[in-house]
């Protein structure tokens, strides 16, 4: 079969594929035909540095067609597209760099610096041999694409086989406390088009980028959204207002968002809301996190009542189950049924399957789909732990009600979701066990009513020390990124521990969740 977009320049060329529409009015617009010679001489490019199919090709970068454009690239030349959060430090930017055994980097210019040597003696991380930076100069030792690209052919890549690579590989963060590298080799194209159908998707749907595309669940609908041939609006950085703006001037449709983004968009001033046109709007996913029935209950008011999907899954584990519309107000808390061609089975502590129906019969969720990632990178004990043969598991704890609708009430690993992103304790607890002052320390989230949850650590001070909570979240500052840095603080003469050793969170977080259904 032909390559998609190439497919799409030949019959569509003239069809708008991405629109760049910045605040202050910068305006970039790519045709089909024009994204396709674009992504041709940047795969090319890469070809040319050696990059081959099942290398890493790492890309880092606000939302921008650039980032549309490596997306695209990568896959042509069967390419491992390995997507960097580009709010990390440079310590930790550099850990997944050399992790993963990335070649080839693609970074916006104002990230550069996270891939700059550690010095004038050492080289780039790992096994980084060339750093390709765009929308700005090049620092010393790293390429300019303007330059890399200049004469390359817009004729798509040598073919590559299906398969020869992994597709993508997205790094979330560790339970041990270093982030784990999820491998997807290929998307099975039946369950796509299910749940593409299911939801009811159209070629002239105008999908918005809510959120970056460094995740995966903004990253994987655009990327639906594009074979489909839709039209993308790229928005670089979210601004509620400018969403707003960019909702109505291009007729959006579609768009994947966490909750934090929409309750800033409902929370805005009526009179503010009440100068964008928001009928548009047919398909808003909702994800990355639960959302609130009173948020769900704030944007139906502003936005059409048939347009709210929410889906429930995960980087590992794709889109396990979909609440409709129709079912939004009637079922408070469910993330929905199991999506087409996905099985779920709930395992109790003991191993044995739940078949009962209710809160009192909750167990760990398992899935069984296509879409499943196929490894953690050389992290093969973590992902063997996580299945049971063909089920896997993220470590939610959730129930069946009698209409087969699912609730996720807890979470095995304790897990901390704020605004969408994915915070593993552990990764806080070995950063902040740094501190010469720290003797003991327990991570965990507590709610929030703007970002679903918040970081806060429980810490024992070394003994004859002084630690104040305003030193504790500038040493996590340094060594994490903003989103990871504990937001209060809490100190404690001795953490409460099993028999065995183990720190007992459930009691530490016991009275923040106080008085609500769910501990998540």
């Amino acid at each position: 079969m032909p390559d998609i977009l190439t497919a799409y320049a030949e019959g569509q060329p003239d069809k708008l594929a991405v629109i760049d529409d910045r605040p202050g009015g910068g305006l970039v617009t790519w045709t089909y035909a024009e994204l396709e010679e674009r992504s041709n001489k940047l795969g090319n490019a890469l070809a040319a540095l050696g990059a081959e199919p099942g290398q890493k090709v790492i890309w880092c970068g606000p939302n921008s067609p650039e980032i549309v454009k490596i997306m695209q690239a990568t896959r042509k030349v069967g390419t491992v597209a390995v997507p960097l959060n580009y709010r990390l430090t440079v310590e930790e930017a550099r850990y997944i760099t050399a992790h993963s055994d990335s070649s080839i980097a693609y970074v916006d210019a104002e990230y550069a610096h996270l891939f700059a040597p550690e010095d004038e003696q050492s080289g780039f991380p790992g096994s980084l041999r060339h750093v390709i930076v765009f929308g700005g100069p090049a620092p010393d030792g790293m390429l300019s694409e303007d330059d890399l690209v200049a004469g390359a052919s817009a004729e798509p890549p040598e073919e590559v086989q299906q398969g020869m690579g992994a597709a993508t590989m997205i790094y979330t963060s560790g339970t041990t406390g270093k982030p784990k590298g999820a491998v997807r080799r290929f998307r099975d194209e039946a369950s796509i088009i299910a749940l593409i159908t299911f939801i009811g998707y159209q070629t002239d749907d105008i999908y918005i980028t809510s959120g970056p595309l460094y995740h995966s669940g903004p990253g994987s609908f655009m990327a639906i959204g594009l074979a489909l041939g839709q039209t993308v609006v790229i928005q670089r950085k979210f601004d509620p207002e400018d969403w707003l703006r960019l909702i109505e001037k291009h007729k959006v449709t579609s768009t994947f968002s966490a909750p934090a983004l929409v309750r800033m968009i409902c929370a805005l001033p009526a009179e503010v809301k009440a100068k964008y046109d928001r009928s548009s709007m047919k398909r808003m996913i909702a994800n990355a996190a639960p959302w609130s029935f009173a948020l769900k209950q704030a944007y139906l008011a502003d936005f059409p009542d048939d347009s709210l999907w929410e889906v429930y899954g995960s980087t590992e584990l794709g889109i396990n189950c979909v609440l409709e519309p129709k079912d939004q107000l009637r079922k408070p808390g469910s993330c929905g049924k199991p999506a087409p061609m996905v099985e779920i089975m709930l395992v109790d502590a003991d191993g044995k399957e739940v078949t009962g129906i209710g809160p009192d019969q909750s167990g760990e969720l398992f899935v069984r789909s296509a879409q499943i990632f196929n490894e953690y990178y050389k992290q093969p004990d973590s992902y063997e732990k996580a299945r049971r043969g063909e089920y896997h598991t993220v470590g939610d704890i959730a129930y069946r009600d009698e209409e087969g609708f699912y609730f996720i009430c807890d979470r095995k690993n304790y897990m901390i979701i704020s605004g969408g992103m994915n915070i593993y304790p552990a990764e806080i607890e070995a950063a902040l066990e740094q501190h010469p002052k720290i003797y003991d320390v327990a991570v965990f989230g507590i709610p929030s009513e703007e970002w679903g949850e918040l970081v806060h650590a429980t810490i024992v001070v070394a003994p004859d020390a002084e630690l104040t909570e305003t030193e504790v979240i500038e040493f996590s500052r340094q060594h994490l990124a903003g989103y990871k840095t504990p937001r209060s603080v809490a100190f404690t003469e001795e953490l409460p521990r099993t028999g065995s050793g183990k720190i007992l969170k459930r009691e530490l977080r016991a009275p923040y969740w106080q008085g609500r259904t769910a501990n998540v």
